[in-house]
């Protein structure tokens, strides 16, 4: 495979933070990414909501399927820019690990909980999971990944957070968001990624669930755009079909738009290495153009989808499911498993045990502590 000389090369690699011999076939972030597949929190993420949660229809999208379609993304951009393809895999397919049940009410609702205990932040959960929570191997907790993909799953943190993972952790993935730097290309293009994904995949969500049309979304410049051009060259077109092609010609447009941007960028700045591109001001990017379309589309979804009556009502119940599960598991420690009950910090053993939870098992969990039922 051959990289770019500012792609991350895994033979260069920051190592891990437990010592490994090399595995035989595969790279080190083939590795990270087969680790991450065969994780318990991975394979939660079927059960785990984006917008819609998880009992209120087979077809909408999982943090799993979303996990999905960013790896995918992500990959084929990557292909493009030679980067490297099994790193921006590697951190696509962990991002989301810690998100709660429930999606951003659950998160949100968490937060609020944790707020006297040093508060809750979902990409510092992604990055808990992966170097503690999860119990895989004989020596170690997590699945001790490589610095780089540790480095692209901790997309955000705040500056309190990360002064004090870089006091456990010197000139570690958190010193980043200290020193002003920017995390490496392929971390970079899968933030993009994401954003792209979600938005297509949202559309997608929103006109099956009959929340949005097609007719709100036509006056969408970034959609409508490419609606009538499907329509120009398909007149036959009717239905969902229409709404296929519509995103799937702007995803491609938007895909070949990053790496047209991100070309342009990376001939102007030259980075000669990995580092020196994490010095640079950001690389992965939207034209200016496309970033201004994708705003006019994010600002519609929020506020007629993500905000729309009908997901406030069920998201409003949700976060009070985390806060009740919270209450109860403060109150009494020995409703969790013991591994979690036993833990001298009780608050941040709730926040992780409810974090880790499915929004099937948190809707269930919570009917058998309070009697109540408030998700159907």
């Amino acid at each position: 495979m051959h990289l770019a000389p500012y792609a991350c090369d895994p033979a260069h690699s920051r190592g891990r933070r437990h010592q490994e011999e090399a595995a035989p076939t595969r790279t080190e972030f083939q590795r990270d990414r087969d680790r991450i597949v065969h994780s318990t929190a991975f394979r939660r993420l079927v059960y785990k909501t984006q917008v819609f949660l998880n009992h209120e229809g087979d077809l909408f999208r999982t943090r799993l399927t979303h996990s999905l379609e960013v790896a995918q993304l992500a990959r084929s951009i990557a292909r493009t820019l030679a980067l490297n393809e099994d790193l921006v895999e590697a951190i696509a397919l962990a991002h989301d690990l810690g998100h709660t049940p429930f999606g951003h009410a659950g998160q949100d609702a968490l937060h609020d909980c944790m707020r006297e205990h040093g508060g809750f932040e979902h990409n510092l959960q992604s990055l808990r999971v992966v170097d503690a929570l999860e119990e895989r191997y004989p020596a170690y907790d997590g699945l001790n990944l490589t610095f780089e993909t540790r480095e692209g799953i901790l997309k955000h943190c705040s500056r309190r957070n990360a002064e004090k993972i870089e006091a456990l952790e010197p000139q570690g993935v958190a010193r980043r968001f200290i020193d002003g730097t920017q995390p490496s290309i392929e971390a970079q293009l899968c933030n993009l990624a994401d954003e792209i994904a979600y938005n297509a995949h949202d559309i997608d969500d929103g006109v099956r669930s009959g929340l949005i049309t097609v007719q709100q979304l036509e006056q969408i410049e970034l959609f409508e755009s490419f609606r009538a051009a499907a329509l120009r060259d398909h007149p036959e077109l009717t239905g969902r079909r229409v709404l296929y092609e519509t995103i799937r010609r702007m995803l491609s447009a938007q895909v070949y738009d990053v790496i047209d941007a991100t070309r342009a960028l990376l001939a102007q700045a030259a980075p000669a290495t990995p580092d020196a591109a994490r010095r640079c001001a950001p690389l992965v990017k939207f034209s200016a153009n496309m970033s201004e379309q994708s705003a006019v589309l994010k600002h519609f979804l929020l506020h007629k989808l993500y905000r729309h009556p009908q997901v406030m009502d069920i998201t409003g119940r949700a976060k009070q499911v985390v806060r009740e599960l919270f209450l109860a598991y403060m109150h009494d420690a020995a409703q969790m498993p013991p591994d979690f009950a036993s833990r001298a910090d009780r608050a941040r053993a709730v926040a992780d045990y409810i974090a880790g939870m499915t929004d099937r098992f948190a809707g269930r969990e919570h009917e058998r502590l309070t009697g109540r039922k408030l998700l159907a």
